[in-house]
């Protein structure tokens, strides 16, 4: 059963890069289950699927079971798989069935690229990107509703077309987004394959002696704490194994620029990766980022932080490039954003402090 604080949670859990369709999860949701027939004569199950759900292309079908979505009787089957009288198909996928019809909304949109199979975006923070409890409007994906409006192969309804991998509420930057059932298999496959390119900037507390660092340990929710993830040893067996190359862009001693190169796409992925090795992010509220972590807190000092706070009031995080391999044309596609005017704000301010101390 699924309590409201639970979906609480997941709001608020959302994704700092998950993808939705083909991460590897600790649980799936059903979405579709067939009872095959008695006298059901062998087919193979992506042919049967597809029979069933005439929406459904069969290349799509094939990807969807190639990346373990595709059930018979609760064990994953691969597209040649023989139906038989009797069997159970189910089709799964990482995320409950959502109840809600999304409605179309005018929302701006800054649109970085677009074309008939696809769009990239770069989000603005403060922007949830996925409708759940107490965010059933006002999202990113009612922004796309809305602008794909005459578009009468989109449908914001269909699981099947949408957001390919998700960021959180207060992280800016690049997210893909499928306009086709096709191109959303084939982008999620690249996702689940780990051949996508992901860099991150973050302004990180403390000094890093290192030019460069990986840090590799799972990522599960904190028995502690349930709104945050926490990092366990890879051999725990515990939480989704992940790895964050980390290099140093530039150092305000008591403040780190740098610059986050994923592997594995964890919800809070750099958030706890980061504050496993004892940067936290700045000012992220959720784990701990909005004190003061390093520096003496002399009245000025302190002053000078609060109003770093206010200038980018959400965790310094930024989703800066974004590549891919165009799912009609094979194409390598390679995209990036420049740091939103709150985290330029923000490393001005820093660069300025330690320019002006250093000065004295």
């Amino acid at each position: 059963m699924i309590t409201e604080d639970d979906q609480l949670l997941d709001s608020e859990l959302s994704e700092e890069d998950d993808w939705v369709d083909g991460e590897e999860t600790t649980q799936l949701y059903e979405h579709f289950r067939f009872q095959v027939d008695r006298g059901q004569s062998p087919i193979r199950v992506d042919k049967y699927i597809t029979d069933k759900l005439p929406g459904f292309s069969r290349n799509r079908v094939q990807m969807a079971a190639d990346a373990g979505f595709v059930m018979a009787n609760g064990k994953v089957v691969k597209s040649s798989y023989k139906v038989k009288g009797n069997d159970l198909i189910t089709i799964m996928m990482d995320r409950p069935k959502y109840d809600h019809e999304i409605i179309a909304e005018d929302i701006p949109l800054d649109i970085v690229y677009e074309d008939a199979d696809l769009m990239v975006i770069n989000k603005p923070a403060g922007l949830v990107v996925h409708p759940g409890y107490g965010n059933y409007t006002g999202t990113l994906v009612n922004a796309i509703a809305y602008h794909l409006k005459d578009d009468p192969k989109y449908d914001p309804n269909d699981p099947g077309v949408g957001l390919v991998h998700r960021i959180d509420k207060d992280t800016s930057g690049l997210l893909v987004v499928a306009k086709t059932p096709d191109a959303k298999t084939h982008l999620g496959l690249q996702f689940f394959h780990k051949t996508t390119q992901r860099e991150y900037n973050a302004l990180v507390w403390g000094s890093i002696d290192e030019k460069e660092g990986t840090i590799v340990g799972n990522i599960g929710r904190n028995p502690k704490d349930r709104m945050q993830m926490t990092v366990f040893p890879p051999e725990s067996e515990i939480g989704k194994p992940a790895i964050t190359h980390y290099y140093t862009l530039e150092s305000f001693g008591y403040v780190t620029l740098v610059k986050c190169v994923l592997e594995t796409g964890r919800t809070h992925q750099i958030r706890a990766h980061m504050k496993s090795i004892g940067h936290v992010l700045f000012n992220d509220e959720r784990y701990g980022g909005n004190e003061i972590l390093k520096g003496v807190p002399s009245g000025t000092y302190r002053q000078f932080v609060q109003n770093c706070f206010e200038a980018c009031p959400r965790q310094a995080l930024h989703a800066k490039t974004l590549g891919f391999v165009h799912p009609r044309t094979g194409k390598q596609m390679f995209f990036t954003s420049e740091l939103p005017e709150d985290m330029q704000n923000l490393i001005s301010r820093w660069r300025n402090y330690v320019t002006n101390k250093a000065g004295n």
